[in-house]
């Protein structure tokens, strides 16, 4: 026992002392610590500056290697690799591609050559905004100034992409490209048209050009070097040339703001360029400034004055111009294509005075018009179940599979004038049916056959699913929310029995104008009311109605929905 009381004593004794002296115990670690972080610093930052300042060490070398370049000091990779896409119908891209690939490699440079048939641009586009790598496109024009058969869903893709105004014009941001195109001067209205719209496509989404872009004549008595296969080595001698510098480090791609394949910063060759694009007509000229040309003033209509929602674009532009040309008694259809904006016009007619046809125009790329009054487009969650991916919330929520969706609608026209309509307003407005009425057989048939037409040409588009390519053919449901006002179809009932007996299924979605339409609404499988304000004010400043009892016509629709 004594034994034990005098452990205790003397442990007692120590912990006092420790606890008496805790400040000179805190201190010295302290201290201890943070003599350890100066000396981990220093040496790591005397290893870095030996790696990197010899130029003999490994490292130092390594990084030479991997640009192809022998600057005296590489702190880091300018150019990764370089990727060649080509486009070719009867094989020439695709030599020009091989043989671009080689000169490539004798500059230590990594170079994967990629045929456009076999890619996705979807996805790998997107990719290449972040990965240093230097795109190159070699694309031939085949008949009609059309692209080969190989790249024709790549342009459509790239088409699409840049002309929606739901894509940022900074998607390919970061991108480095540069364009030859291949073609025939023979053919004055087609020349190497695949490739400027290439060239103005990648621009049009914020890619940079790393040079002009440069065009090869098959025309031995036109082509600047006497034969596409010189006008592709000269440009060839002077991409390599480019590339070289790129690698250093000491030139920036194009600024972006080049105007018709131009690259302004690259000095002469913007003068050898401008000599190339012998053959091409004014009218290719002219429709490169319209499409692509624009300024901010052009596009505002050269008003000081504040402008509305609805006119801002190069679309309303046009529109504006439509309006001026029917008012002069200019009676031609017109059919103006804007990259892909399809703006069809038909003549308003009066017969016993009433009005049997009114503007139904400017349907955006991939919209498919049915009768008078009728359209019927692919939606972005079909492509991209047709690929094997992710639905929409009707997958979500009711099972309901896209690629075997159709989005349509019976009725273009609509009551409202919302700030947020992502259609520009190009669709009619109206109160009442005023249009010369088809019938829903033909409707539904048209709708139908014009949208298995869009699922076929995803035959054959990298990443699409043959499976579900084949049941996409048989529609099983049917989103009547395209644009417009379905329910003022007077037909409407009529058209959602014929759906249902065809064993598709129907959502049908309505802006909360026509109470008693919803009443008279037969039962559909989901009926969907909009509610876009919470107060008369502003509902009137958001959905900008036409009906002046807008407000109570809102609360009847709320009503009747109800009662459904």
């Amino acid at each position: 026992l004594d034994v034990s009381m005098d452990t205790w004593s003397y442990f007692h004794t120590c912990l006092v002392s420790l606890w008496l002296h805790r400040f000179y115990i805190y201190s010295a670690v302290a201290f201890g610590i943070s003599l350890l972080i100066v000396i981990q610093f220093t040496t790591t930052r005397t290893k870095s500056k030996k790696s990197h300042g010899n130029p003999s060490s490994p490292e130092g070398t390594a990084d030479k290697l991997r640009n192809g370049c022998a600057p005296p000091q590489v702190q880091e990779v300018h150019v990764a690799g370089v990727k060649i896409f080509y486009g070719s119908q009867t094989g020439t891209a695709k030599r020009f591609a091989k043989a671009l690939a080689e000169a490539v490699a004798s500059l230590n440079l990594s170079v994967e050559v990629i045929n456009m048939g076999d890619y996705d641009p979807e996805d790998g586009l997107a990719e290449e905004t972040s990965s240093r790598n230097i795109c190159v496109f070699l694309v031939a024009t085949y008949t009609e100034g059309q692209p080969p058969e190989s790249a024709a869903w790549f342009c459509k893709w790239l088409e699409e992409a840049a002309n929606d105004f739901r894509v940022g014009k900074s998607f390919l941001q970061g991108l480095r490209y540069a364009v030859f195109g291949l073609g025939h001067s023979a053919y004055v209205d087609h020349y190497n048209t695949v490739g400027r719209r290439m060239d103005r496509w990648l621009w049009m989404l914020g890619a940079s050009r790393i040079m002009t872009r440069a065009e090869g004549d098959c025309n031995v008595a036109q082509s600047k070097h006497g034969s596409i296969e010189a006008d592709f080595e000269a440009w060839k001698a002077k991409f390599l040339t480019q590339l070289q510098v790129l690698c250093k480090g000491e030139k920036k791609p194009c600024s972006g703001k080049c105007k018709k394949g131009k690259c302004k910063s690259s000095g002469k060759q913007s003068k050898e360029s401008s000599d190339h694009e012998h053959g091409t007509s004014d009218h290719e000229n002219t429709e490169a400034e319209e499409l692509f040309e624009t300024s901010s003033e052009e596009e505002a209509g050269g008003t000081d004055s504040v402008i509305d929602v609805e006119d801002l674009g190069n679309i309303m532009g046009h529109m504006k111009k439509a309006k001026v040309l029917l008012l002069e008694g200019v009676w031609n259809v017109h059919g103006v294509n804007h990259s892909g904006y399809h703006l069809v016009y038909f003549v308003c007619q009066f017969l016993q005075a009433k009005l049997s046809c009114l503007i139904i125009c400017a349907l955006f790329s991939g919209y498919k018009l049915i009768g008078s009054h009728s359209g019927v487009k692919l939606c972005r969650w079909t492509k991209s179940m047709l690929r094997g991916r992710g639905g929409c919330y009707k997958h979500t929520f009711y099972g309901i599979e896209s690629h075997r969706c159709m989005e349509a609608t019976p009725s273009l026209a609509c009551a409202n004038k919302c700030v947020f309509c992502w259609r520009h307003h190009t669709n009619p407005v109206g109160t009442e049916w005023r249009w010369k009425m088809d019938q829903p057989e033909v409707i539904l048939q048209e709708a139908i056959e014009k949208h298995q037409n869009m699922i076929k040409q995803f035959k054959g588009v990298s990443g699409v699913k043959a499976a579900r390519l084949e049941e996409a053919l048989a529609v099983k449901h049917c989103a009547l929310s395209l644009v417009g006002e379905p329910i003022m179809y007077p037909h409407i009932n009529r058209f959602v029995r014929l759906l249902h007996q065809h064993g598709i299924s129907t959502f049908l979605v309505t802006n909360a104008q026509f109470p008693e339409e919803i009443r008279r609404l037969e039962p559909v499988t989901q009926l969907y009311v909009s509610v876009d304000a919470s107060t008369k004010e502003s509902l009137r400043r958001i959905d900008r109605p036409l009906f002046k009892d807008f407000w109570q016509r809102f609360l009847d629709s709320l009503k009747a929905l109800a009662e459904k």
